[in-house]
């Protein structure tokens, strides 16, 4: 089990799948990074070299932000919009949704489960 950028890459799946376990790698970005360690992205993350396995580790950290230097950096962004006070910044503070979604009806995700409001009857 080849372990790349502090994760545990899972066992017997495609290359191109396992990278994808990693904070902050999509399909697209696998297939790059594969592509430019010279990796076969069929190959079984079991079947994996210490060679390859070193070589896809300096690939991704050289070009590549993930895992606790994105979290952080994300974090880091969304704590400058709320201090600067934008209306992103205030969105993320209420913990509502900050790209133009409406929240009459939806948003449940972020907003957390209803909350009922007594006394109050329903129409009929």
């Amino acid at each position: 089990m080849a372990r790349i950028a502090g994760v545990d890459l899972p066992k017997s799946k495609r290359m191109d799948i396992a990278l994808t376990y990693i904070y902050g790698i999509g399909q697209a970005t696998a297939l790059e990074i594969l592509n430019k360690s010279g990796v076969d992205w069929n190959k079984s993350s079991d079947d994996l070299t210490a060679d390859e396995a070193n070589t896809i580790r300096v690939e991704i950290e050289q070009n590549y932000k993930v895992e606790g230097d994105l979290r952080r950096d994300i974090t880091a962004n969304i704590k400058r919009l709320m201090d600067i006070g934008c209306y992103r910044g205030l969105r993320h503070r209420k913990g509502l949704p900050c790209r133009g979604q409406k929240t009459h009806t939806n948003a449940r995700t972020r907003k957390g489960p209803r909350r009922s409001v007594v006394g109050r009857k329903k129409k009929k």
